[in-house]
C-alpha cells in the first residue's frame, strides 16, 4: 500500500481539457465519461469476459434476486452500457424522504397558494433561507426538484475543479488567486470577459461518436474489471440499505480516537446523520467542503458520524488517473489497521474535523447500508431512517441532506 500526497495546479484551462478533468476530477465512480458521447458504451460489445469474470456473473446470478439492484447493475455492466445516472443500479436506486415537497406543502402553506414565505414557516429565519434554495424568498416545489444528478456539469462546478488543486473539496484563497493567474491576469492583472466567456461553459456532446480507434484511457476500465469490482463491493453494496420508515440497524465502530460508538445509544434526543465515504473516491471528497460546512451549521442540533468505508478506486481495483495525479495511490486494505491508517490521512487531507469511524474490512456496516462509495442517511429520534440519498455518486446531495435534518428538526 502506498499513499502519496502533492499539490497538483491544473495547467492550461480550456474547454477541450476540461473535458478530460471532469471525468478525472469528478472520479469515473460515474461511469458516464465526460469525453465520451453518452450513446457510446463503456466497452466493446465483443470484449470476452475472463474466466474470473464469468464465474463471478455466475455466482452473482444465482445469489441475488432476479429484481435486485445489484443484478440490475450486473446486466448493466454485461450490456456494455455506460451506466449513467438513469442506467444499472442508478435508475432504481434514487433518494428516499419524508419532506418532499408535498409535505412542506401541506405542513406549511396556509393559504394554498402552492409556495411557503418566511411567515408561514414555522422555523427560524435561517432554516427558511437555507430550505429556500434558488434565493426567492419562498419555497416552492422548485426547491425540492432534485433530479439533476450530483455530477452535472455546470459553469460553477467547472471553476470549482479548475481552482482545487489539491483535490479536497475546499477552494483556499491561495488556490483561488493562482486559478487568477492561470486564467490569464499574470500578464495584466485582471481579466477581462474574453478570458472567461468559454472557459466555464459545459462541454457539448458531439452529434455522433467519433471515429473508433483502438486507444483508450488507460484508466477506463473492461466489463471484467467492473465485475470484479462489483463482487468486491467496490462500486457500491450488493445490498440496497434501509428503506424510508426502516429501523436503522444497528452498528458498533470505533472512532478515529478510539471511542466505540453504539448506534442505538446515539439515539434519542437528537436526529443522526451518516455519512459514507472513502479517500478514492473523487466524488465524496469533491463534496468534502459541503459535508464540512453541514457539521459546523448543525452540530448542535444533530449527531453526525462519517463512516469509513472500502475504497472505490484502488490501484489493484479500478485505479484512476484522476487519484494519482494528485497523489493519492493506494491499495484496497486487507487489514483494518490499514484502512484505520489510511481514514486518518483522508480526514487530514480533507481537513474534516467531524467524528469519524471505521469499518472494518469485511465492510459490514457498509455493506448493509450500502454505504459504497458514498451515502447519506437521516435517523430521527425514533431510530428509524428519515432520509437516504440515491446510490451514490450521482445521488450524493449533501444540501437535500440538509433539507430533511431542517424539516425534522422543524416538525
Amino acid at each position: 500500500m502506498m499513499i502519496r500526497l502533492r499539490c497538483w495546479l491544473i495547467a492550461p484551462l480550456t474547454c477541450a481539457i476540461f473535458t478530460v478533468l471532469v471525468s478525472n476530477v469528478l472520479d469515473s465512480d460515474a461511469f458516464a465519461f465526460a469525453d465520451e458521447p453518452a450513446s457510446k458504451p463503456i466497452v466493446s460489445e465483443d470484449e470476452r469476459l475472463t474466466p474470473a469474470a464469468e464465474a463471478i456473473v455466475t455466482e452473482l446470478r444465482e445469489s441475488l434476486p432476479n429484481d435486485s439492484e445489484a443484478i440490475a447493475m450486473l446486466e448493466g455492466i454485461l450490456s456494455g452500457s455506460t451506466l449513467n445516472s438513469d442506467d444499472g443500479w442508478f435508475k432504481k436506486a434514487k433518494s428516499q424522504t419524508r419532506f418532499d415537497w408535498e409535505y412542506v406543502r401541506q405542513r406549511f402553506d396556509n393559504n394554498q397558494d402552492a409556495q411557503v414565505v418566511a411567515m408561514e414557516f414555522a422555523g427560524s429565519n435561517e432554516d427558511f433561507v437555507r430550505l429556500d434554495r434558488n434565493e426567492d424568498n419562498q419555497l416552492t416545489e422548485a426547491d425540492f426538484d432534485w433530479t439533476k444528478h450530483s455530477l452535472t456539469a455546470t459553469p460553477g462546478s467547472m471553476m470549482f475543479f479548475m481552482a482545487d488543486g489539491d483535490a479536497n473539496g475546499k477552494i483556499t484563497r491561495d488556490e483561488f488567486s493562482s486559478l487568477f493567474e492561470k486564467l490569464g491576469a499574470d500578464s495584466e492583472g485582471y481579466l477581462a470577459i474574453d478570458d472567461l466567456r468559454e472557459r466555464f461553459m459545459p462541454p457539448t456532446p458531439p452529434t455522433s461518436p467519433p471515429p473508433s480507434t483502438p486507444n483508450k484511457r488507460p484508466d477506463k476500465p473492461s466489463r471484467s474489471t467492473l465485475i470484479l469490482g462489483l463482487k468486491n463491493q467496490e462500486l457500491g453494496s450488493l445490498q440496497p440499505g434501509p428503506n424510508l420508515d426502516e429501523s436503522a440497524p444497528d452498528f458498533t465502530l470505533t472512532s478515529l480516537d478510539g471511542e466505540q460508538i453504539t448506534l442505538s445509544k446515539e439515539i434519542g434526543e437528537k436526529p443522526i446523520v451518516l455519512i459514507f465515504g472513502n479517500f478514492t473516491c473523487g466524488p465524496f471528497r469533491s463534496q468534502s467542503g459541503n459535508i464540512e460546512k453541514l457539521y459546523h451549521r448543525y452540530q448542535d442540533r444533530a449527531k453526525f458520524f462519517l463512516v469509513y468505508v472500502r475504497e472505490a478506486h484502488p490501484s489493484d481495483g479500478w485505479w484512476m488517473m484522476s487519484n494519482q495525479r494528485v497523489g493519492i495511490d493506494l491499495s484496497q486494505p486487507k487489514l483494518d489497521s490499514d484502512r484505520r491508517s489510511i481514514a486518518v490521512t483522508c480526514k487530514k487531507h480533507l481537513e474534516l474535523d467531524l467524528p469519524f469511524l471505521v469499518d472494518g474490512v469485511d465492510d459490514a456496516v457498509g455493506s448493509v447500508y450500502s454505504g459504497m462509495p458514498n451515502r447519506l442517511y437521516l435517523i430521527d429520534q425514533n431510530g428509524r431512517i428519515a432520509f437516504k440519498n440515491g446510490r451514490g455518486p450521482f445521488g450524493f446531495h449533501p444540501r437535500q441532506l440538509e433539507q430533511a435534518l431542517l424539516l425534522q428538526l422543524n416538525q
